[in-house]
Formats: structure tokens, C-alpha cells, sequence
């Protein structure tokens, strides 16, 4: 009797059906309580009411016995129905206790729960809106649920709940926004799924605008992407898409900033749909936003960089990610190279947040996709002030160029992610050379590994960014001259790097003096050709596969007497007289066969001019670690009378096979086109004398071979001298004038030829001193 007191004012038949296990009983006992409930409604008795679904909540729908918190759901759901309307004042009061029912254990409770909360909110209709969370809350955990019935149930419910947020105005998504962003990050297949079919409503509303909180969700969203079922996939793809096409049509209210490093993020994932998706999102970020983007730069490179060399089964994302780096690069303008002195005035923090700091550049970009060219720039850089407000993008210049010192220094990186790190260095250099300058000395060594690439594309891709440090003016800046010397072997070898090239001085070297130091050339050139020689020395495979044709590239890129004389002025003093030998011998070659030095033949043929009899004499003193070479550059030069004279010095060398070859080779060189205007002025024998006797001198050296044979024909065909006298051959020759106009010290150039080769002469006797006591050990 106590209990059923307590449990007034519910009469004792309604609160034993209510506890009965069959449902029709507690079917009618709800009956019974929506009557009751009417009843206080029409005296307006609001108590009593409330005592009605305290009873029927604590006693019931909280009760210890499942067929009491069946009977308790049921009779909420009366409750509600029998409110109408005003069901709205009891709802907190009527939705917490089927919402703790939603954890039961039994699987039949928790659809009569879900079944109940349906009732609920279909009379309350837009008044659960302030209860949306919990509603959410509990409803994203049913989804998930193991029992297709309370499965199925939630999803009637879930459905009548959207179907009130698209009709009401006052759905509070501030308050919304934190549950699904904890929600958005759940596994659950099904709570997945549940996630993307309510963004996809909430998207579609239009008082509702998502795109505000987009920052808050697009983690997950890319996360839910990854998914292993094609439905949830295809879904989320789908949301995704609309995200998108809302940015296109509103840039200027899209929070790109705060979304950038998401995207950074999920561009390096490897799931390919993830990948893809978020390169096409930084795609379009970076041609909407423009220069908003430039603080994020080294991430974005980071993700961007390693998909430029994926293969043709990665072809899509390759595509986009080549799009997005042509689009960054396009971003940097000269102007961020004079940004230091407006820094003060102007400052955006790193990781711009505010919805006016994305908003102006964008405005000003968002007409086309190929918004990150340079001239749709100019009217939205940085300088760019209006009204009181002005804003300031950062390249955060260190940042990129640590990147891609770190992708130059990944030897597992492929070839086109080379290039594109080495077309981004020389970018740079064009574009922001003062403060590129800065990193120079900790970028030159890598590039001067990148010589030994295996890729030719790679190799002339790293020659033009050399070739720009090298000859950029901004280089060339008082006491910033690379004296550093981080990348100079150490030791008695280690020559000292001065400020020019022309600034060399050493004791018994007249062609120091004559370095020519032209405009185009910085204080770098100099390290530039020490440290390439160097790489040579130590790397002979280098030099043998690839030296012609590294040095080939820069006399294109850069000033090739500069080369020449650069090179022969730090050989002069190379104390591994093997190498000096070797690469004279490759220059050389170059010097004679390469149809990029045309110029510079013509200029040395002729001597006419005091630069390029300073440049023969630069040339002269290094050629002679090369006895052979030393003779073809005086054949060049025209100098007959020298070239005899240092025939005539052969007979003192010591005679080996390599020698013999290089005769052998030089016969052969003078057989072709270079050397047409030696073999004409054959003709002329009275006054080329010298040219003849040289010729004899080397036929004389060779065996019998077939260039001796080939020489021979050739001295064959000289004629008569006799036969070829004229009237004016009484005239000195043009040589002969030349040769006394020219002011050069042969004998002075003969005795350093003696002194070098007596150099190479010791240098061998040590050598083969060194090989006989090994052998000696080896038979001990």
C-alpha cells in the first residue's frame, strides 16, 4: 500500500501493467496515463504532471527490472503525446531517461527506448532543437549498434530528427560543432557513416553555414575518407566535393589558413583516395588563396615534392601535385626579396588565423584558377594597402630552402623530385637573391654532389643553379666572398679563395694578373671552379663519364674564357700533377672539338688582342703539365716556331705508350675541320717553315702506325717551294707580323715547360719508387 501511495497519482492497475511482461498490458496502462496526463493538461495542473514523469522515470524507465523501464519508456512516450504542444517544458525531463536506456544491455529495451524517443520528438518537433546534442549523442552511439531492429529504429528516428533541422531556422551549430568534431574522429563503420549523413544535411541547409567551421571537421573528414567501405568512402568523397564547390563560389569566406596544414598533412597519407584528394584540395587552396598560402611553403613542399616522380600507377596525383608546385613557385615575386625593410610596419603572424587576413589576396585571385601567376599578383602583394589596414605575407624563406636541402641530400628520392628541388633553387636565385645568398654556403657542397647524379637532366639542372650563384650580382657583396672554406680539403693542397678571380697573386706567375673579371662573375665563381676541380680530382669516374660534358654545359651557362682561365690559373698550382695532367688534357680536348667554344678558338687563333694573348699565356703555363696539349694549343694559336721548339724538347722526355697515343690523337685532330687553316697554310711553305719541321718533328716520334702513315700522306702533299714562288713571296707572312706584334716571351714559356715536365719527371721516379718497395714487401 506505501508503494502504490507513492506512485500516486497513478492508480495501482496502471502501475502493475506498467510492470507486466507482456506488451499489450503496458500498452493499455499508457493509454490509461495519456488519459490522466490530458486530464492535468485541460486543469492546467503543471505538478502533477511533472510528479507523473518523475514516477514514471525514477521508479520505471530507471528501474532495476526490465519489464519496469519497458513500461517506464512507454509511458514517457504517452506523456509526450498527451502534452502536444507543451511537451516542450517537460523535455528534459522526458528525454533523459530514454536516453540512459539507450545503454541497456537488452537489445529489445533499447529499440522500445529508440521507439519511445521517436514519439517524443515527433510531437515535440522543433522544440528539441536546445536538446540536439544529447539527442546527436545518443543517436551516433544506436547507429553503431549490433541489432539490426534497434539498428533500423534509430535510423526512423535519425531521419525524422534531420528532417526538423532542415526546416527550422533555429538550429545552434556553434554549440553543435565541438560533439562533431569528438564524434567525426570515431572508427565505428556505421558511426562514420552516421557522421557524413548528417554534415551532408547540414550542408545542404541554407541558413546553416558549415564552411565557417570547416577547420573543425576537415581533419576528420580526410580520416573518414580512408575508410574501408566503398559506401562510407564514396559518401565522404561526396561531402567532400561540396565543401569544395563552396569554397570555389565564396573564397573570400574560407578560413585557408587554418585548413593549410591540415591538407599538408594528408597529401604525404598513404591511402592514394586521401592522397588525391587532399592534392586536389591544395590545388585549388593554392590558386584561390594566392600568396595566403606562401607561409605554409615548406610543408606544402614537403607533401608536394615526393609525388613528382610516382610512377604511372600514381599518374592522377603526380598531375595534381606537378599543378600545385608550378602554382607555389608562381607565388614568389622579386618583391619578397625586400621584405626585411617593411617588416616592422607590416607583419601577418606564420599561421594567419583571422578571417580578414585570408580574405584580401583571395578577393583579389578568386576570378580564375590560374590565380597564382605573377601578373594577378602584383594587384594583391604584399605593398598592396586599403583603407587603414595592410597586410603582410612572409616567405618563410629558411623553412623552404631546409626542405629542399633535405630532399637534395635523400638519396632514395627520384629523378623528377631532383629536378623540381633544383628548378625551385634556381627560381629562388632568380627571384629572391639577396636572401638566397645567405644559404648559399650550406647549399653549395650538396650541389656539387648533385654532379655526380645519374641523371644528365639532373646534372644540367644543377650546372644553371651553380651558374646563377656564380654569376648573380648579389653574390658579389663586400666581405661576403666565400671564404669559408667548409668544403675545402684540408691540408698543404687547400688553396685560398679570393674575394676575384682577379685578384690572385703569386710569385712568378704573370698570368694571374690577367684573370679576367668581367660584370658577370661574383665572388662565388672562383669557389665554384676550385671546388668543381676538386671534384674531379677526388671523383676520376666523374671525370672520365661526365667532365666534358659538365664543363661543356657551364661554358654555355657562363663565360667560357672565364672557364678556361679560372681552371688553368688554379691548375698552375695542383700538386697531384697526375690529375693537372689529366684534366689540361681534358680541357683540352673541349678547347679544340666543342662547337660551344667556337668564339673562343677564333679569339686565340688570331692573339690580336692583349686579352687574348693574356688568356694564351694563362693557358700555355697550365698546358704544359701536358706535353701533347701544350703543342696543339700552340698549333691553335698559330705559334709554328714554339710548337717546333717544344718538339725539339721531347727528345729530354721520357717517351712512354700513354705519350705515343696522345701524338697519335693530336695527328688525328689535325686530319679535321678545326684545323683546316693549318693544313692550308701547308701551302705556304716559305713562310711556315716552323709548321713543316713541327710536323716532321711529329712524325719523327711515332712508330710506324697509322698515323704515322696518315701524317706522312699528308707532309706528302706539301709542294715544292720552288713551284709556289710569286712575286709577293718576297712579303713577310701575316704569322710573321703577328708573332713580333705580340710582345709574348717565348723563352721565358719554354723554360717554364722544362721546369713543369722536370716536376712530372720526379713525380713518376716517386711513384714508380713507391710501387717497387711494395712489390718488395709483397715478396718478403
Amino acid at each position: 500500500m506505501n508503494a502504490e501511495r507513492d506512485l500516486a497519482p497513478l492508480a495501482p492497475s496502471v502501475v502493475r501493467a506498467l510492470n507486466d511482461k507482456l506488451y499489450e498490458k503496458r500498452k493499455v496502462a499508457a493509454l490509461e496515463i495519456e488519459k490522466l496526463v490530458r486530464e492535468f493538461v485541460a486543469q492546467n495542473n503543471a505538478s502533477q504532471i511533472k510528479h507523473v514523469i518523475q514516477i514514471l522515470s525514477q521508479e520505471f524507465a530507471l528501474s532495476q527490472h526490465p519489464h519496469s523501464r519497458k513500461g517506464g519508456l512507454i509511458g514517457l512516450a504517452a506523456c509526450s503525446i498527451a502534452l502536444g504542444k507543451d511537451s516542450g517544458l517537460y523535455l528534459k525531463e522526458l528525454i533523459e531517461p530514454v536516453l540512459t536506456c539507450f545503454n541497456d544491455a537488452d537489445s529489445r529495451l533499447r529499440y522500445y527506448a529508440c521507439e519511445a524517443l521517436y514519439n517524443i520528438v515527433k510531437v515535440a518537433r522543433g522544440s528539441v532543437l536546445p536538446h540536439f546534442n544529447v539527442l546527436f549523442d545518443g543517436l551516433s552511439k544506436l547507429a553503431a549498434d549490433p541489432d539490426p531492429n534497434v539498428k533500423s529504429g534509430s535510423e526512423l528516428l535519425d531521419r525524422l530528427l534531420k528532417d526538423i533541422v532542415t526546416e527550422s531556422n533555429q538550429f545552434d551549430l556553434v554549440g553543435f560543432i565541438p560533439l562533431l568534431r569528438e564524434r567525426i574522429y570515431s572508427n565505428n563503420q556505421y558511426a562514420r557513416q552516421f557522421i557524413i549523413s548528417w554534415i551532408l544535411v547540414l550542408e545542404s541547409v541554407p541558413d546553416i553555414n558549415l564552411l565557417d567551421y570547416l577547420p573543425e571537421i576537415l581533419d576528420g573528414l580526410f580520416q573518414i575518407l580512408g575508410d574501408n567501405s566503398k559506401e562510407i568512402r564514396k559518401m565522404c568523397e561526396v561531402a567532400l566535393g561540396e565543401f569544395l564547390k563552396e569554397i570555389k563560389k565564396n573564397p573570400s569566406s574560407v578560413k585557408f589558413a587554418e585548413m593549410a596544414n591540415i591538407l599538408v598533412i594528408h597529401c604525404q597519407a598513404a591511402d592514394d583516395l586521401i592522397q588525391l584528394t587532399a592534392m586536389c584540395w591544395m590545388r585549388e587552396f593554392i590558386q584561390l588563396a594566392g600568396r595566403v598560402m606562401l607561409p605554409y611553403s615548406s610543408g606544402i613542399l614537403t607533401a608536394v615534392l615526393p609525388c613528382l616522380s610516382y610512377d604511372d600507377r600514381k599518374k592522377n596525383i603526380k598531375e595534381v601535385a606537378n599543378v600545385c608546385n608550378q602554382s607555389l613557385m608562381k607565388l614568389v615575386i622579386p618583391e619578397d626579396d625586400e621584405m626585411d625593410e617593411a617588416k616592422q610596419s607590416m607583419t601577418l603572424p606564420a599561421e594567419p588565423t583571422s578571417e580578414e587576413s585570408v580574405s584580401k589576396p583571395e578577393t583579389a585571385s578568386s576570378g580564375s584558377l590560374d590565380a597564382s601567376g605573377d601578373s594577378n599578383f602584383s594587384n594583391s602583394s604584399v605593398f598592396t594597402v586599403t583603407s587603414s589596414e595592410r597586410i603582410q605575407v612572409t616567405l618563410n624563406l629558411d623553412g623552404i630552402v631546409q626542405v629542399l636541402d633535405c630532399h637534395l641530400h635523400d638519396t632514395s628520392i627520384g629523378m623528377m623530385t631532383r629536378i623540381a628541388v633544383l628548378k625551385w633553387l634556381y627560381h629562388l636565385y632568380i627571384k629572391t637573391p639577396r636572401k638566397m645568398f645567405r644559404h648559399t654556403d650550406s647549399l653549395f657542397p650538396i650541389l656539387l654532389r648533385t654532379l655526380s647524379d645519374e641523371s644528365d637532366e639532373v646534372i644540367l639542372k644543377d650546372l644553371e643553379v651553380l651558374a646563377e650563384i656564380a654569376s648573380s650580382p648579389a653574390g658579389q657583396t663586400e666581405g661576403h666572398g666565400p671564404s669559408d672554406g667548409s668544403d675545402v680539403r684540408p691540408g698543404p693542397v687547400e688553396l685560398h679563395i679570393p674575394a676575384r678571380a682577379g685578384q690572385l697573386s703569386s710569385s712568378g706567375m704573370k698570368a694571374l694578373e690577367c684573370s679576367p673579371s668581367t660584370p658577370t662573375m661574383n665572388s662565388y665563381f672562383y669557389k665554384f671552379m676550385i671546388n668543381l676541380l676538386k671534384r674531379f680530382s677526388s671523383e676520376r669516374k666523374l671525370l672520365e663519364t661526365r667532365g666534358a660534358f659538365i664543363i661543356r654545359q657551364l661554358c654555355l651557362l657562363l663565360n667560357a674564357e672565364n672557364i678556361f682561365h679560372s681552371m688553368a690559373d688554379i691548375l698552375l698550382r695542383e700538386e697531384d700533377l697526375k690529375f693537372a695532367s689529366t684534366m689540361v688534357h681534358t680541357l683540352n680536348t673541349i678547347l679544340l672539338t666543342s662547337s660551344e667554344l667556337f668564339q673562343l678558338r677564333n679569339q686565340l687563333k688570331d692573339l690580336k688582342t692583349p686579352e687574348s694573348r693574356n688568356l694564351f699565356c694563362c693557358l700555355y703555363r697550365s698546358w704544359c703539365h701536358n706535353p701533347v696539349t701544350t703543342v696543339s694549343l700552340c698549333f691553335l694559336t698559330q705559334n709554328y716556331k714554339h710548337a717546333y721548339d717544344l718538339i725539339q724538347k721531347f727528345g729530354d722526355l721520357e717517351v712512354t705508350v700513354d705519350f705515343l697515343t696522345e701524338v697519335d690523337k693530336l695527328v688525328q685532330l689535325i686530319e679535321c675541320p678545326i684545323f683546316t687553316y693549318l693544313r692550308l697554310q701547308l701551302l705556304d711553305v716559305k713562310n711556315n717553315p716552323y709548321l713543316i719541321k713541327a710536323l716532321y718533328g711529329l712524325l719523327m716520334l711515332l712508330p710506324q702506325s697509322s698515323a704515322f702513315q696518315l701524317l706522312s700522306h699528308r707532309l706528302q702533299c706539301v709542294p715544292n717551294p720552288e713551284l709556289m714562288q710569286t712575286a709577293d713571296s718576297t712579303k713577310p707572312s701575316a704569322g710573321f707580323k703577328r708573332m713580333t706584334a705580340s710582345n709574348i716571351d717565348y723563352t721565358e714559356l719554354l723554360q717554364h715547360f722544362e721546369k713543369v715536365q722536370n716536376k712530372h719527371l720526379e713525380a713518376r721516379h716517386q711513384r714508380a719508387g713507391r710501387a717497387e718497395q711494395l712489390d718488395r714487401r709483397v715478396i718478403l
